[in-house]
């Protein structure tokens, strides 16, 4: 580790696990000081404890706008300072067997912390970074979702392409105040996201359908192994550090190579 974010303070939203504890294991690795935000308050404290002096644990549900803008409040009061603000927190929809049997009846939780909770950590950081006048970093966690088409959670997907198009209308907002907002797509990460949209009947066989996924997605992208949380970490630091001050509005596929497009199966000549 090289201390990349030495003196600098960041929020992670969703941090107790999956892609947010290897966002906050990273950035406290190089020196941060993390604020780690999340419902699970036994795995968070826990994380936060793992980390030590330069973690700290909040149990908030970003679904609730006042507890969004207190995760800012908070780490100035803990910290002094906000530099960099990740929005990772996110839950997807059942998967259904077609768009007809969708009752959208989580359509309003998807969207309040897919999107608004992305919308409002993004305005509320932004408020800290610009009266502080140093600028900062935001970095909003969509998906691949949000850009490749298909079907079975369309609510999901409409909620990441949605983070992606206010990701670059906040960027050119907050430009005037150096605070840069860019986005990390992952794809084909190996989380309990995948599970999580399984529908009722589909418990029994939820190993049998989580293998299906992920037989279907190796076999669509051009690299060929599972891509980890790290690698998410990674493009996440590259963000947050100064080694991406001139960029600003743009969208990092972190998917193997998915969103480039399917692999092309050439049969051997006879």
């Amino acid at each position: 580790m090289s201390n990349e974010l030495e003196g600098k303070v960041a929020v992670v939203t969703g941090g107790a696990s999956g892609l947010g504890e290897g966002l906050a294991r990273r950035f406290a690795a190089e020196g941060a000081r993390v604020l780690i935000a999340d419902i699970d308050g036994d795995a968070g404290t826990a994380l936060a404890e793992d980390i030590g002096a330069n973690a700290v644990f909040v149990e908030a549900d970003v679904a609730e706008l006042d507890q969004v803008s207190g995760l800012v409040t908070t780490a100035v009061e803990k910290f002094g300072d906000l530099h960099v603000m990740v929005n990772n927190a996110g839950v997807s929809g059942t998967m259904h067997r077609s768009l007809f049997d969708d009752d959208l009846a989580d359509f309003d939780k998807i969207m309040a912390v897919n999107l608004r909770a992305v919308m409002a950590g993004t305005r509320d950081a932004a408020r800290h970074m610009r009266d502080a006048g140093h600028g900062g970093s935001i970095v909003n966690i969509t998906s691949i979702g949000g850009i490749l088409a298909g079907g079975g959670v369309q609510t999901y997907r409409a909620s990441k392409a949605a983070v992606i198009q206010f990701t670059k209308s906040a960027a050119i907002e907050l430009a005037h105040y150096e605070i840069r907002v860019n986005a990390i797509a992952p794809g084909n990460i190996r989380t309990a996201i995948v599970r999580k949209s399984a529908a009722g009947e589909d418990l029994e066989k939820l190993e049998e359908f989580e293998a299906k996924i992920r037989e279907t997605m190796r076999n669509d992208r051009p690299l060929k192994r599972e891509g980890t949380a790290d690698d998410v970490a990674e493009a996440a630091l590259y963000f947050a550090t100064d080694r991406s001050r001139y960029v600003t509005g743009t969208v990092l596929p972190v998917d193997g190579g998915a969103v480039a497009g399917k692999v092309i199966v050439r049969k051997p000549k006879p």
